[in-house]
């Protein structure tokens, strides 16, 4: 049976994908004035829009902050997508756990 993730038929969009296309444009704001506004770097921030990075719990923590949407909104993206890249890679090939009493399956 397929979980949640795997019914989802496109990749959720990486968090700098958001940034880039939705939020910027809608502020009329470049990626240097969002950076020095976050007080990070340009190359720093420029990763993340490009999708060469994923968000750390710090941009994360700020990027909730500036938007007040909080923390948890950007690492759900940020979860959402890698959780989606990692059902597409082979996976290991690990032996479930029996356990002796049988309670837990």
């Amino acid at each position: 049976m397929p979980n949640d993730i795997e019914q989802i038929g496109f990749a959720p969009p990486h968090p700098g994908e958001y940034l880039k296309e939705d939020i910027l444009p809608a502020l009329g704001m470049s990626i240097t004035e969002l950076a020095e506004h976050l007080g990070v770097t340009r190359q720093s921030l420029s990763g993340i829009l490009n999708e060469k990075r994923s968000l750390s719990m710090e941009m994360a923590q700020k990027l909730g902050q500036a938007f007040e949407n909080g923390t948890r909104f950007w690492l759900a993206l940020q979860l959402q997508h890698d959780i989606w890249q990692a059902e597409r890679k082979e996976k290991p090939r690990i032996a479930p756990i029996k356990w002796a009493d049988g309670s837990a399956a």
